[in-house]
């Protein structure tokens, strides 16, 4: 089986072919051959297409046009451009795409765009060259300056009027310079976005009024005089810098209203249309709060309250595509678990928890073209990933879907009611009475065992029939009855729809929470922990200090890893927790923040108390010292002590001083150490002198037997 957007090798001539579009009905696909100045979809049967996949002449390769873009990477010229092809595509790809796909009705068509946009045929054919090449997403549509010179640069002005020269008059002009730009801006916002609906040129006279003329007073009313020509901006200049720095949705807000926005402008509109054409083409998400509590896999006692359920489901056959039981949300984690578990082999899935099925009982793994979301995750959340990089649109249900809202939601209601009638721990508050025993104290399952329960209900409900679906005549004609595994087959077969398939790591790389790290000598910092990677070690970012930080990807559930990804879009650089961070190995995100937030407020709280303790210590070292020199002043037998005598004496002092610690340090078992200080004092005290003088003529002595010396 082959689906669109696939790429394939040719073994023979080792050409990349891409598949654009299948048609089921007349066993045919289209392709286009990658790597050419121009490509023209070409058609194929399916069946020798699939002959020569077996027999290996053509290979399945991988995507390499398919990268994640940051969105703030790219420049406002390209994001431009990228939006004004997007809507020829979008529009003709959708309501022409026959005539796109026929060798003879497209030439037709591309001198009609042409002549519709004012675009030369050659442009036309790249655009829709790039679309068909690069994964037919909008990121697909971007332009390559990267090679080209001066990129995001303006130019440099000096007292020389650059530009192209006028072709009437002797006048210059003047170059727009950055002040002149702020009063372009100031203008614009004064009399362009507001509800009056000035136009550019009306602007345009209100500036030069303001700002580039001379004011004076005549019988107490203001007038101007605009300056000299050789002084004044062109209309041209005005409206060039007008329309490099506008704003569209500022001005569809401001000059006509946030509902007309709303309505018909919002890059989510681009595609209107509530009708499903086969499998794929809508995926519905939603989550809810099952009603069950949940124990502690370790502790059967702890009951850790409700799961969080999401489920995706597709729009047509109504097969549930992806699935997420656990605690996270509803918040975008747990939304990127659906995601990721929507693209994921559910063989593999399944045998995670257990449970042995075969690839036809849950065949989902692909990407839709539309994900219909219930806000929450999906608004608030940067989705540009998901819009621009994979091609998916993201519509947002209670505007302007709330009658496709209940598929999903129904699904949840059936699997509610099961879990009330056959697991423990179950919410009953309709059937409880008063004194009746707290539904919450008979929970029993672990989140392992529900999500095993809540699998087996998905398997169920995908060969269950459908009260009520819509059945079209060739269905019934061919016997097919209302159950998601079947009409998902019946619509891969018959229909056109929208299935797509992904590298795993590549929608995870798209779906994960991106953030900024800093890099100095301590490693890579982010969120108070440092790390470090193979690459950075090698390139010595930690020596050289020539970055100083770097875009991440990273999963807040699992601090022990950061991610750098490449330029690419593919590929991605692991970073490991260092050492001395070890302490936060296997905490979330949630843990790192609480207890770095209570370290910070337990150092608050006794900072007082240690400046306290070191303000008592300097005034207890300021006494000691106070002390020493009084007793110092009023030691008689160091006043007739000439200073040379005393530096002289340091060597011998330190001895005696040595000797003396002895008596009172020594350690002698059997006798108390009372005794021996008590005694060392008395020697001191009572007779200091002549002990000292004689300590001293023996140690004297035993210098001079150790040199030789007579005594």
């Amino acid at each position: 089986m082959i689906f669109v957007n696939e790429v394939y090798m040719n073994v023979k001539n080792n050409e990349y072919i891409r598949i654009i579009e299948i048609n089921n009905e007349n066993d045919i696909f289209y392709f286009v051959i990658c790597f050419k100045t121009y490509a023209y979809p070409k058609s194929y049967k399916i069946n020798l297409f699939i002959d020569e996949i077996d027999r290996k002449f053509v290979v399945k390769v991988p995507d390499i046009f398919m990268k994640v873009i940051d969105e703030n990477t790219i420049s406002k010229k390209d994001l431009e451009k990228r939006e004004y092809y997007w809507q020829i595509v979008d529009k003709y790809w959708r309501n022409n795409k026959d005539e796109l796909l026929t060798d003879g009705k497209r030439r037709k068509l591309y001198k009609s765009i042409s002549e519709e946009y004012k675009l030369s045929e050659s442009t036309v054919k790249r655009i829709f060259s790039r679309f068909y090449e690069r994964g037919m997403s909008k990121n697909s549509l971007l332009t390559q300056y990267s090679n080209s010179g001066g990129k995001g640069k303006e130019k440099f002005l000096n007292k020389s009027k650059i530009g192209r020269p006028k072709k009437f008059g002797e006048n210059e002009g003047i170059n727009v310079t950055d002040d002149i730009k702020i009063l372009f801006q100031q203008g614009i916002d004064k009399y362009y976005y507001n509800e009056k609906n000035n136009s550019i040129k009306e602007v345009y006279t209100a500036i030069l009024r303001d700002f580039f003329s001379y004011k004076y007073y005549e019988n107490d009313e203001l007038k101007y005089t605009l300056f000299e020509e050789d002084k004044l901006p062109s209309y041209g200049q005005f409206y060039y810098w007008f329309k490099k720095y506008h704003n569209q949705t500022k001005d569809i807000i401001t000059r006509q209203s946030v509902k007309e926005f709303e309505l018909n402008n919002r890059p989510i509109l681009s595609n209107s249309t509530i009708e499903t054409i086969g499998p794929g083409t809508r995926f519905q998400v939603d989550a809810t709060i099952a009603d069950i509590y949940l124990v502690s896999k370790f502790d059967r006692d702890r009951i850790i309250g409700r799961p969080i359920v999401y489920a995706i489901i597709d729009v047509f056959s109504r097969m549930v595509t992806g699935i997420y039981v656990g605690l996270e949300g509803p918040s975008w984690i747990g939304a990127m678990m659906a995601l990721d578990n929507m693209v994921a082999d559910k063989v593999e899935f399944c045998k995670k928890y257990g449970i042995v099925i075969e690839e036809y009982q849950w065949p989902a793994h692909h990407l839709p073209q539309i994900i219909i979301a219930d806000r929450g995750e999906f608004e608030g959340y940067s989705v540009e990933g998901l819009i621009n990089n994979l091609g998916i649109v993201i519509e947002n249900t209670p505007p302007y879907r709330g009658d496709l809202k209940g598929i999903v939601e129904r699904s949840f209601n059936t699997v509610n009611t099961k879990i009330k009638h056959k697991t423990p721990g179950a919410i009953m508050k309709e059937y409880r009475k008063r004194g009746d025993r707290d539904y919450r104290l008979d929970a029993t399952l672990t989140l392992e065992e529900f999500t095993k329960i809540y699998i087996r209900l998905v398997i169920q409900h995908n060969n269950t029939l459908i009260d009520k679906y819509p059945m079209e005549k060739e269905m019934i004609v061919e016997e097919i009855a209302p159950m998601p595994i079947q009409l998902w087959q019946w619509g891969i077969k018959n229909k056109k729809g929208g299935l797509r398939v992904i590298d795993r790591e590549i929608m995870r790389l798209n779906v994960m929470p991106k953030a900024k790290a800093s890099v100095s000598r301590n490693g890579i910092r982010f969120k108070g922990l440092f790390y470090s990677s193979q690459k950075a070690i090698k390139e010595q970012w930690f020596i050289k200090n020539k970055i100083r930080s770097i875009n991440i990807i990273y999963d807040p559930r699992d601090i022990n890893y950061i991610y750098i990804p490449d330029d690419d879009g593919r590929n991605y650089e692991k970073c490991y927790l260092l050492e001395h961070c070890m302490q936060y190995k296997d905490s979330i995100l949630e843990e790192v923040i609480f207890f770095q937030e209570l370290k910070q407020e337990l150092l608050k709280d006794v900072e007082h108390e240690n400046l306290q303790r070191m303000s008592d210590v300097d005034k207890e070292i300021e006494d000691i010292v106070k002390q020493a020199n009084r007793e110092k002043k009023n030691n008689i037998a160091l006043i007739d002590q000439s200073n040379t005598k005393k530096l002289k004496a340091i060597k011998n002092n330190r001895l005696i001083e040595k000797e003396l610690n002895k008596e009172v340090e020594k350690f002698e078992l059997g006798k108390q150490v009372e005794n021996v200080e008590k005694n060392a004092v008395a020697i001191k005290e009572n007779n200091k002198i002549s002990y000292i003088d004689s300590l001293y003529d023996k140690i004297r002595q035993k210098g001079n037997e150790k040199l030789g010396r007579d005594k």
